[in-house]
């Protein structure tokens, strides 16, 4: 398999960004993208030199494609992700992986049962400034982790409608401190609110996790801020990593003030040409659909505490 088939199921914003990576990866050929917007699909398509249907299904039935994205909206995951998978496509799904942990659990099973990857699109693991980070706590450069702090906010996306902003944002940051301090979170706690009237879900929240290691995770998130910020402040007995995921860079805060030499990556790029390794190889995905699962448990789990208005531990949930 020297060039990897691959169709994009959903041409909004994300999709439209994943038609334009596969098309620039070199063991890439993107064949098809679909919308149910036809004026969008064919605009896309013709940019991209690929065949454009507005029934998904038509790219399942093309035998040559080996491997889809799924971008539509978390709604409609389940039944695209299943579907592909009876194909026996391999499937990258746009975070979350599902709108229920069943609906999960379920494409989990059937991506074993039918022997294809199933690789959740966490994207802000490979921004490489995430990279960096994790390998400075590896390091012990700022010694035993004692606890974080996550900023995510920005204006409200009209284009999502489906889920609100814990599932959105929180996700990532829930994501990313598992990935860094190797431990899941033992007890969530969080507040959430609704202010914006165009707005059907949470607008904001503000989520505490402790994890199982004794790490504290603080995280506030919302759709309020006139300005898109997204940092982590990771602090240890020896000092602070500060990371922009914006601006990938990564500062470091202790006997001395230091900024850290990044490599600029695109995270979109190096996530699909991970998930096209994985295929190409048959190894496991980076991030798999059990850590899908695991993100989507986290964030579900906070809104439940926040209509409760008491911690959850996440063995009890």
């Amino acid at each position: 398999m020297n060039k990897i088939n691959v169709g994009v199921i959903g041409v909004g914003a994300m999709g439209n960004n994943h038609a334009r990576v596969y098309s620039k990866i070199e063991n890439a050929n993107l064949m098809a993208v679909s919308d149910l917007m036809k004026a969008k699909v064919e605009e896309v398509a013709k940019k991209y030199n690929a065949s454009s249907f507005v029934d998904y299904n038509d790219i399942l039935k093309m035998p040559e494609i080996d491997a889809v994205s799924v971008c539509v909206p978390t709604t409609h995951h389940f039944n695209v992700v299943m579907d592909a998978i009876e194909y026996g496509k391999h499937v990258m799904v746009e975070k979350p992986i599902a709108f229920t942990l069943r609906e999960a659990k379920s494409m989990v099973k059937a991506a074993k049962d039918n022997g294809v990857k199933l690789a959740t699109g966490h994207v802000e693991r490979f921004n490489p400034a995430v990279g960096k980070a994790k390998k400075l706590i590896k390091d012990g450069i700022i010694g035993e982790v004692v606890s974080a702090s996550a900023k995510r906010v920005g204006p409200f996306p009209p284009r999502i409608k489906d889920v609100g902003v814990t599932v959105d944002l929180a996700i990532h940051e829930v994501d990313i401190m598992f990935h860094l301090f190797d431990s899941p979170v033992s007890q969530i706690y969080a507040h959430m609110g609704s202010r914006l009237e165009k707005c059907e879900y949470e607008d904001h929240a503000e989520i505490m996790s402790t994890f199982e290691n004794g790490i504290i995770g603080m995280l506030e998130v919302n759709w309020l801020t006139p300005y898109k910020k997204r940092k982590l402040e990771i602090t240890g007995v020896d000092g602070i990593i500060a990371i922009d995921y914006i601006d990938q860079t990564v500062n470091l805060y202790g006997k001395s003030t230091q900024n850290v030499d990044i490599e600029y990556k695109e995270p979109l790029k190096e996530e699909l040409s991970s998930f096209l390794s994985a295929v190409k190889n048959d190894e496991e995905p980076k991030i798999t659909g059990e850590d899908g699962i695991y993100a989507l448990k986290v964030v579900t789990a906070a809104m439940k505490s926040a209509k409760e208005n008491a911690p959850v531990k996440l063995n009890e949930y």
